[in-house]
């Protein structure tokens, strides 16, 4: 961690661990050569870097993206449950 890096943090987060959890964290940090608080921002990033991936990433062999290209390329077609869903108001707006 450089001194820039350091001098960026100003979001201060809590959490509780129970000790198993906590000596875990410890053993793996020092085995990463990390500071505690280092190790675990940098795996808590990696997990929610991925989550966010998983949201926007598919992978699909060939032949079923074939396919769902080939769906796509087709003309729309009349869908009464999408008509409906779209002419409600969403949530947030429906104050």
């Amino acid at each position: 961690m450089t001194a820039t890096t350091q001098s960026l943090r100003s979001a201060r987060l809590g959490l509780r661990a129970t000790p198993e959890q906590e000596a875990v964290l410890r053993r793996a940090a020092e085995a990463a050569h990390k500071s505690l608080t280092d190790f675990i921002l940098d795996s808590a990033c990696l997990a929610a870097e991925q989550t966010l991936l998983d949201q926007r990433l598919f992978m699909v062999p060939d032949v079923r993206y074939q396919a769902l290209l080939e769906m796509l390329d087709q003309p729309n077609q009349p869908n009464k449950g999408l008509r409906e869903l779209f002419s409600r108001k969403a949530p947030w707006d429906a104050r």
